[in-house]
């Protein structure tokens, strides 16, 4: 199954009832630049959600940098957003899918079915001479019901046994330099948790910046074996997402998102760090 979509196809069904298109443009570091983005250009109906207020719960002591909301949460931001269970929602932003992937995680963790990413971003959109606007969509609010799935989820106490045991697999998805622990810009303590491998998700994309072919993606995570469990992480929940919809769509069953991710793991006084290359 895919669940990423074509700018062509997303332009051939623009104005189906019941599509929900969603901007989730946003720049780490600028995080109004985003938002401001949408404001003076986006895809006509397209609504706007933000990395921090609405696909993030508030930092805390635990939890990492970009925390996981509440169910309760994410139910009430899908129903302002117009979205029930019943949508199609096409994602996009313009930093690859990352944030746009966290949005479809958070849809399928809460049992949506028909959730996708435009594997082009807003920007392939505007250079293909493609219908923008700057209009604000009025919404008609909906009732999401969510319907939980806690096998998508791992927590600190789960990835600390995968990291003594081997069991499941555990994915760092983020650079090299930041997983060998040669460089940290983000958070206070560099490397990555003991025994994990590294399969950075930009490696995903193509030399356009287009996410590569189905069969690619199969030969990048070829070294595993399709019935292995596995934990995917980055440095805060975010970035580790597209690789659990490339790994998903690629034919693992199993794959589970440490949403706190490496953020988190440093947060708890003890946890081990390691560096180098497994």
């Amino acid at each position: 199954m895919s669940y990423r979509v074509s700018k062509q196809w997303l332009l051939a069904r623009l104005y189906e009832h019941d599509l929900i298109i969603v901007d989730c443009r946003f720049t780490l570091g600028d995080r109004d630049k985003g938002r401001l983005a949408y404001e003076e250009a986006h895809i006509p109906r397209a609504v706007y959600m933000d990395l921090e207020t609405d696909l993030s719960a508030p930092v805390s002591q635990h939890g990492g940098r970009h925390p996981l909301p509440e169910v309760s949460h994410i139910s009430q931001v899908f129903g302002k957003a117009g979205i029930s269970q019943s949508s199609r929602v096409v994602i996009y932003d313009d930093q690859g899918g990352m944030v746009a992937s966290r949005l479809w995680w958070m849809l399928k963790y809460t049992g949506h079915e028909q959730a996708y990413i435009m594997d082009e971003g807003f920007s392939s959109w505007k250079d293909a001479h493609y219908p923008v606007t700057a209009d604000v969509p009025i919404v008609i609010p909906a009732s999401y019901e969510p319907k939980a799935q806690p096998v998508m989820l791992s927590d600190m106490e789960e990835v600390r046994q995968a990291s003594k045991s081997g069991a499941p697999l555990l994915i760092d998805s983020r650079e090299t330099r930041r997983y060998a622990g040669l460089e940290e810009p983000i958070d206070h303590t560099a490397g990555h948790i003991p025994g994990a491998v590294n399969y950075f998700w930009k490696d995903l994309l193509n030399a356009q910046g287009r996410w590569k072919s189905r069969d690619e993606i199969k030969m990048m995570f070829a070294e595993i074996p399709l019935d292995h469990e596995i934990i995917v992480y980055c440095g805060s929940g975010v970035s580790a997402c597209p690789n659990v919809l490339a790994l998903k769509e690629a034919g693992y069953s199993s794959v589970k998102l440490y949403a706190g991710s490496w953020s988190d793991w440093i947060s708890y006084e003890g946890n081990p760090v390691a560096k180098g290359e497994e």
